[in-house]
């Protein structure tokens, strides 16, 4: 094995679709031909808009086609204490603040909080916040090519415990690839310009950043991301076979030889080339 570990990580607010079965495939191929290791984790730290049976959904669909994680599966859910103790370190390092602003309080700023509060209401529960100063944060994605950000004006100081207790997505999302061990991050574009509020926060918290490559992610007829929201429909696994050289053609791959599934999936992995990628942030289908 190399050191290679790559992960996939969805949200049971629903069964996955065909944008989501793109995003497991790609990380999982990438992680095969690297001869690496790919974990799957269940990222449901929302539960207002978690689905029920979506998570038992996901992991059955996913072993169906023979998508088996190498080690166990992680569930956010079970991660409170982690999360809460990297929480604890920034705020005792003065990174983090307790914050009773409220959207409302914030529209004048355009969602944007810089520096100081400015909450109407000192008895509202606070949220948590990291304290971004004026910096700006690049990358080399190894798709997309160069990305940078200026953070403070950009997402200002971001939350990372809202108000109603639930961990924010960027704190778990990193708290998590580095606990794991996660070496290389292969996920949708959508989330490219989440990559620099992680990328601060692993330096916040003595983390290291993996190397990451944002897939385009797939378009409906309106030019709208597929996803749950938007009510799109779910793949089956009788269906995997006839859509995987689909989404290997999309992706820039080789085309693949009709075979079974798993004969397919083998090849998939053994021509994967992250190179041959689309440098785009989404695809129609």
């Amino acid at each position: 094995m190399s050191g290679y570990r790559g992960r996939f990580a969805p949200s049971p607010t629903g069964p996955l679709h065909a944008g989501s079965l793109l995003a497991a495939l790609a990380s999982w191929a990438a992680a095969r031909a690297a001869g690496g290791r790919w974990l799957l984790r269940i990222e449901d730290l929302d539960p207002p808009r978690e689905q029920p049976g979506a998570t038992s959904a996901i992991l059955g669909l996913l072993d169906a086609i023979g998508l088996a994680p190498d080690e166990p599966v992680w569930v956010q859910s079970t991660r409170s204490e982690s999360y809460e103790a990297a929480l604890a370190g920034l705020r005792e390092s003065g990174l983090a603040f307790e914050c009773r602003c409220s959207r409302g309080d914030l529209a004048a700023s355009g969602g944007i909080h810089r520096g100081a509060c400015v909450a109407s209401d000192p008895t509202r529960a606070p949220a948590i916040r990291l304290r971004v100063p004026e910096i700006e944060i690049g990358f080399d994605d190894r798709i997309q090519g160069r990305y940078a950000q200026a953070l403070a004006a950009s997402v200002g100081d971001f939350v990372l415990k809202r108000a109603d207790g639930l961990y924010a997505y960027q704190l778990a999302v990193v708290v998590d690839d580095a606990a794991q061990g996660i070496s290389d991050v292969v996920r949708g574009s959508d989330l490219l310009d989440s990559t620099p509020r992680q990328i601060f926060l692993q330096r916040c918290l003595g983390l290291p950043t993996p190397r990451y490559a944002h897939l385009p992610v797939l378009l409906d007829a309106d030019g709208q991301k597929l996803s749950k929201q938007n009510l799109a429909p779910a793949v089956a696994a009788a269906d995997v076979a006839a859509r995987l050289p689909r989404i290997a053609a999309w992706l820039g791959q080789p085309a693949l030889e009709p075979a079974p599934l798993a004969t397919m999936l083998r090849q998939f992995a053994r021509q994967w080339d992250i190179a041959r990628v689309p440098r785009r942030m989404g695809i129609a289908m």
